[in-house]
């Protein structure tokens, strides 16, 4: 039985967010993308792309979902996107992995999820003014992807680093693997 990663679509969301992750998951026959948005009508990207998602939120099964992955958008910033508020603290609280990148981690944070664990996200300052509930900054690091217990944050200008850390906590390929997949795609290096 192959293991659900669950990646949540919105209207405009960031489309180059999970582009470097969405390939290798993909590739390997233990996990499968599942696709999903509100009411699992068509939606747009950021960039324009039309997108028809594999389910609707109703029909994703929390006990199949191995990890959830939110990409940003400005939808996070306006407080929109609620409606996995109930899916997102659910996983959490079983031990889950969540995942969110750039705007998305303000939704953590106005759910109090990163108070107190290590996270990161664009900026500091940004997170306080967008999550109002927030009080996590003595966990705030300043790095481009962070990983504390099953929570995995990175700021919007690094899906490589995003995707390493999803690759590493669901042990796609080996460390030495994963760090030349990086190094080939951060750098243009491969190495033997």
């Amino acid at each position: 039985m192959t293991k659900k990663i669950a990646v949540f679509l919105f209207d405009g969301f960031s489309d180059w967010e999970i582009s470097y992750l969405a390939p290798e998951i993909n590739k390997n026959q233990q996990f499968e993308l599942v696709y999903f948005s509100k009411n699992g009508d068509r939606i747009s990207s950021m960039g324009g792309l039309q997108i028809t998602p594999s389910m609707s939120l109703n029909d994703l099964k929390i006990e199949d979902v191995e990890m959830l992955i939110l990409p940003g958008g400005t939808a996070w910033e306006k407080g929109e996107n609620l409606e996995v508020e109930e899916l997102t603290m659910t996983l959490f609280e079983k031990g889950i992995t969540i995942a969110a990148i750039c705007a998305a981690t303000t939704f953590f944070a106005q759910l109090g999820l990163l108070n107190n664990l290590k996270h990161t996200s664009n900026d500091l300052n940004y997170l306080k003014c967008i999550a109002t509930k927030y009080s996590g900054e003595e966990n705030y690091q300043n790095a481009s992807a962070v990983t504390h217990q099953n929570v995995i944050t990175a700021n919007g200008i690094s899906p490589i680093e995003f995707a390493q850390e999803i690759f590493k906590k669901i042990g796609l390929y080996s460390d030495d693997h994963i760090e030349k997949w990086y190094q080939l795609f951060k750098n243009g290096i491969w190495s033997e």
